[in-house]
């Protein structure tokens, strides 16, 4: 069976609150033609990010079925790059670490960082990733926290994977959701997060989509703390998702995220690494998603 959002956040072993539902609503129809009027109408998008990729787990209803498959196909859309997740197969889809590398080399994808469960077997995932020159590990989720002083504690072991990681000669990040953004305990989680953890050790992923949902700005955060965030979720959200709304990604270049301008503030901020993610479809395939996601990014000028 492929893994769905909840048994996804469940294998992680890292969420114990506010576990992600699949919801999953209508999104904007005609993606396609729209992703097309966008780049003709958007001066910005011009001469394309010269290397993209794309989160696995955008495919998770077809991956498991065929990864090498899979994987092929994202090639031939343009993806020259690839973030994993820990599904049922691991991060390297049942094939050893050298046996995945060699795949992607004969394709054309470099592997440059998974999310994964930083509770089982860290050291041992961040030697097996250092080994075929992965960049990095990320941790996906954590859910809400009940105190500052349970923040802490996150902190404090984002600080300890980073460290394993630094050991190895790679890097650690965090992947940000919605809730972080949220006021809390007279703080903003994000920013305690960003305070609190060693800029030596441990490093960011934003996800755009979800700072948004969060209702904070992208560019803001970005300028905040410059050189933070290295890696990002391109992920749309939704013209018709209603502002309380959760899951309601769609298409790229058919939502309300003006992608153009955050990607180039992210670029002149420090960001290295640009993956694409959806989370649900347009009346459509996971494989179309992804080659609509990548004809998106082909056009869009960070500079």
């Amino acid at each position: 069976m492929p893994l769905k959002r909840r048994q996804f956040v469940k294998t992680t072993g890292i969420a114990s609150l506010g576990l992600i539902t699949s919801t999953f609503t209508a999104c904007t129809s005609d993606a396609a033609q729209k992703v097309e009027n966008a780049v003709t109408n958007t001066p910005a998008l011009q001469a394309g990010i010269k290397d993209f990729g794309i989160q696995l787990y955008t495919l998770r209803d077809v991956i498991n079925d065929d990864p090498k498959a899979t994987l092929k196909q994202l090639a031939d859309f343009g993806f020259t790059q690839i973030e994993s997740y820990e599904g049922d197969q691991g991060i390297f889809w049942g094939m050893s670490n050298k046996d995945f590398k060699s795949y992607l080399d004969d394709i054309g994808i470099n592997m440059v960082a998974s999310h994964c469960d930083i509770h089982k077997n860290f050291e041992e995932k961040a030697a097996q990733a250092a080994e075929i020159g992965m960049k990095y590990l990320v941790c996906p989720y954590v859910g809400p926290q009940t105190s500052k002083e349970n923040w802490k504690e996150v902190t404090d072991k984002f600080n300890e994977c980073g460290a394993i990681c630094k050991k190895n000669g790679i890097r650690f990040a965090y992947h940000n959701h919605a809730y972080s953004f949220k006021a809390f305990s007279g703080m903003i989680p994000q920013d305690f997060i960003m305070e609190n953890t060693d800029p030596e050790l441990v490093d960011h992923e934003m996800d755009i989509y979800w700072v948004v949902t969060g209702g904070a700005d992208p560019i803001e955060y970005l300028k905040k703390y410059p050189n933070r965030f290295r890696l990002c979720h391109v992920k749309d959200r939704a013209k018709s998702a209603a502002a309380d709304e959760d899951f309601a990604s769609c298409n790229l270049g058919t939502g309300t995220i003006d992608f153009p301008k955050i990607l180039a503030a992210a670029a002149e901020n420090g960001m290295e690494y640009f993956f694409m993610e959806q989370e649900r479809y347009d009346n459509s395939s996971p494989m179309k998603a992804a080659e609509v996601g990548a004809n998106y990014l082909k056009q869009i000028k960070l500079s």
